[in-house]
């Protein structure tokens, strides 16, 4: 009898040790989860602190009120989603600022039951090779100045900035100390991680915003930089991991621009990835846009994982010299246009979309902000507004006549929520690794939009 009830005993432990174990793996599992309602339709944000640039003087802050107005003003358009965009080299120049921002930005995100994707952006690769660039850290360039002067030019194509991605996707760029950058960007974006994971409102993170490729060979090179990013991001998160597509998008250009080599920028660990894209134009407006939108279908059905326009407008580019440059009077949106590529995207199962943009500074382009600045003062005035212009009523209208009411959605993880769309398009080399995935990145917010030209570069006017 004694013997019994000391096995008995003993096996109530073992038992109540196996509860625990399973409890608290399922508390993890909970803390971690990505069940989110979806579709995903929202816009590109612009922030103040988060988009400084280190070799610039500070550029006017927003009004202190600026996230909580601009979250309301997002889910009473019937909106649900933010790509949040911020620069590596600003959180170098003021980390206190930046990370107050973030929280500032989960905040109300929370509040308004706002799902973000926060996006690592650059343009230009950076504020040292360019004034009107920004991303990656001074600390990246100034210790090897003599190959990478200041002020020599980061758009791709420039001599110098294609030699630092040549290099950086060689994974030979060093800051002064010798710390290599990919590991230097991880520990970075560790940072935003435990600053806004927590949060409800948090539905990913996305690695780098359209990276440069100046050569063929570089494609299973970016593969595995989103490799190394995705395994450091998996150990301190388990929500939606971004990768973003290339720039230029030159269909016949020399980088060999195909759905194949598109396929080989994908992390190995396909599970909860999204790739982004940018769209800036109707997708069957012209052979152009049709063959660009096309390529990244097929790069849906290669990898089995889930297209994220993370930028989208109408944008229209005109001859001058030569050279095809954004026409800011033709490049315009009304309600059809707004209707047809939101219905577009509904139609090929897009996971989620970011219209560009909404930003409290000025655009060159009207349609490219939804909201007026000149209502909205400069500084840190409690008493600032922010008024929608009519490009904020056409995606409201947009929203409602494609998608309905979006809070009714249904709800389920990222991944389920589009498993049905890409279950199909897996291929027989991925489908064992991506059935659960979701996917689609975007552009550059600034301005890096699309161009009508052969030899589209995919970049816009950065304010």
């Amino acid at each position: 009898m004694s013997s019994f009830k000391h096995a008995r005993t003993a096996l109530f432990g073992l038992t109540f040790v196996l509860i625990m174990f399973m409890s608290n793996g399922l508390f993890a599992a909970f803390g971690q989860s990505t069940n989110f309602e979806g579709p995903f339709v929202g816009v590109a944000m612009k922030g103040g602190y988060v988009d400084q640039k280190e070799n610039r003087e500070d550029t006017p802050l927003p009004p202190a009120t600026y996230f909580d107005e601009s979250f309301r003003l997002l889910s009473e358009a019937g909106l649900n989603h933010v790509r949040f965009l911020f620069y590596w080299e600003a959180y170098e120049k003021n980390p206190q600022g930046f990370m107050n921002e973030l929280e500032q930005v989960a905040n109300a995100a929370d509040k308004y039951g706002i799902k973000v994707i926060y996006d690592n952006h650059q343009w230009h690769t950076s504020s040292w090779l360019e004034k009107r660039g920004t991303g990656f850290p001074t600390a990246l360039f100034a210790n090897n100045s003599q190959l990478y002067p200041m002020n020599s030019g980061g758009k791709e194509g420039e001599p110098v900035a294609k030699l630092w991605w040549s290099n950086f996707w060689d994974g030979t760029i060093k800051d002064g100390q010798g710390n290599d950058a990919w590991t230097l960007l991880a520990d970075f974006y560790k940072k935003v991680v435990a600053a806004v994971d927590s949060h409800e409102s948090t539905l990913g993170y996305e690695i780098l915003s359209e990276p440069h490729v100046e050569a063929a060979d570089q494609w299973e090179k970016i593969g595995s930089f989103n490799s190394f990013m995705t395994d450091e991001l998996r150990s301190v998160t388990q929500k939606i991991i971004v990768y973003s597509m290339n720039v230029p998008v030159d269909l016949n250009g020399p980088i060999q621009l195909t759905a194949e080599n598109l396929a080989e920028m994908a992390p190995a660990n396909k599970e909860n990835v999204w790739f982004k894209i940018s769209v800036y134009g109707i997708p069957d407006r012209d052979q152009y846009q049709q063959e660009r939108f096309d390529l990244f279908l097929q790069t849906r059905e290669l990898t089995g994982i889930p297209l994220y326009i993370g930028e989208w407008n109408n944008v229209v580019r005109t001859q001058v010299n030569g050279v095809f440059q954004l026409d800011p009077q033709k490049s315009g949106l009304n309600q059809q246009i707004a209707d047809t590529m939101l219905e577009a995207f509904k139609n090929e199962n897009i996971t989620a979309s970011a219209f560009w943009k909404w930003d409290y500074q000025d655009a060159d382009t009207a349609s490219f902000n939804l909201i007026s600045p000149q209502n909205a003062t400069l500084t840190q005035n409690q008493n600032a507004t922010l008024t929608p212009t009519e490009y904020y009523t056409f995606l409201k209208n947009s929203v409602a006549n494609v998608y309905g009411d979006l809070s009714t959605s249904t709800s389920g993880s990222s991944s389920e929520t589009t498993s049905d769309t890409t279950s199909d398009t897996t291929s027989d080399t991925t489908s064992d690794t991506t059935s659960d995935t979701t996917s689609d990145t975007t552009s550059d917010a600034t301005s890096e939009e699309t161009s009508e030209a052969t030899s589209e570069t995919n970049s816009t006017e950065e304010n």
